[in-house]
C-alpha cells in the first residue's frame, strides 16, 4: 500500500480499477475526475473527510490493493457508507460558484440551441452570436478572468490542479474562437462540433471547481487573504460594468422561453 501512495490517483486507479466503487461512496469521484493529477496520498487532505472515516476508506482500498491473506481479518468495516455530504464555502469562493449556476442554465439549453440552430437567418445569428457573446463575456472575462488574476494568484500556479484548470480555460477559448469565425462562414456544422464540445468541457470543468478544487482552496485560505479576495473580484466587477450579470441573465432566461414555447 505504501508504495502506491506516492503515485497519481488515476495510475492507481488503472491498475486497481476497484478502487473507484469504494471511493464514489465516499462521495470522491476520482474514477470519473479527468484532471487525474492528484496523487493518491493526497486525496484525503483534498477531500478533507473527517478521521474516522479516512481511517475506514484507507483500510477498504488497502484490502483491494494488498489483500490480507485467507482467515485474517481485515482492519475495514462494514459500516454503511457515509451520507453525501453536502459542500459549504465561504461568502468569497460562494460567489464563483454560485456564477456556475447561469453558466450551467446555458449549459443546458444548448442541445435546443443546436437543435434549433439557423445560420442564415438574421434572427437564427443572433441566437448563436448572443450564446457565443455569452460564453465569452461572463463565463470567460467575468468568472474565468476572476479565477485566473485573482483566487489563483493565492496558489502555486505550477500546482497541476491549477495547470489543468488554465488548460480547461484556454481550451474554451479556442472553441470561441473556432466559433466566430465558422459563423462568419455561415459553417453549422463548426459551429456545432466547438459549441458540443465546449459544453462537455465546461460540465466537467464546473463539477472539478465545485467539488475538488474550490472546497480545498477555501480550506487553505486565510480570512486575511478571503477578504482580500473578495475586494479584488469587486473591484474586477466594476471595471467590467455592474450591468453585465443582469444582462447575462436576461438573455439567458429569454432564451429558456424561447425554447420552452416553440417546444410546446
Amino acid at each position: 500500500m505504501a508504495k502506491h501512495l506516492p503515485r497519481p490517483i488515476k495510475e492507481v486507479i488503472t491498475e486497481f480499477p476497484d478502487l473507484v466503487d469504494i471511493l464514489n461512496e465516499y462521495d470522491i469521484g476520482c474514477g470519473a475526475c479527468l484532471v487525474g493529477t492528484c496523487l493518491f496520498k493526497d486525496i484525503v487532505s483534498i477531500h478533507n473527510l473527517p478521521p474516522e472515516v479516512e481511517k475506514e476508506m484507507m483500510a477498504r482500498l488497502a484490502d483491494v490493493i494488498s489483500p490480507l491473506p485467507r482467515g485474517t481479518v481485515s482492519a475495514a468495516t462494514s459500516a454503511s457508507p457515509p451520507k453525501t455530504r453536502e459542500k459549504t464555502y465561504s461568502p468569497t469562493v460562494k460567489r464563483l460558484v454560485d456564477e456556475h449556476l447561469l453558466i450551467k442554465r446555458w449549459l443546458a439549453l444548448i442541445p435546443e440551441v443546436i437543435n434549433n440552430m439557423d445560420v442564415t437567418s438574421g434572427e437564427g445569428r443572433e441566437v448563436v452570436a448572443g450564446g457565443i457573446d455569452f460564453i465569452s463575456s461572463y463565463a470567460d472575462k467575468f468568472h474565468h478572468g476572476k479565477e485566473e488574476d485573482i483566487l489563483f494568484k493565492y496558489f502555486d500556479g505550477q500546482a497541476e490542479i491549477i495547470q489543468a484548470m488554465h488548460s480547461d480555460h484556454e481550451t474554451g477559448r479556442s472553441h470561441v474562437k473556432a466559433m466566430r469565425e465558422a459563423l462568419k462562414k455561415e459553417d453549422k456544422d463548426t459551429i456545432i462540433k466547438h459549441l458540443q464540445a465546449y459544453g462537455e468541457l465546461l460540465t466537467d470543468h464546473i463539477k472539478k471547481e465545485d467539488e475538488i478544487l474550490f472546497p480545498w482552496m477555501d480550506r487553505s485560505l486565510s480570512e486575511t487573504n478571503k477578504n482580500a479576495i473578495a475586494s479584488g473580484f469587486d473591484k474586477a466587477e466594476r471595471a467590467m460594468g455592474a450591468e453585465l450579470p443582469a444582462q447575462c441573465e436576461t438573455f439567458i432566461a429569454a432564451l429558456e422561453k424561447k425554447f420552452t414555447h416553440s417546444s410546446k
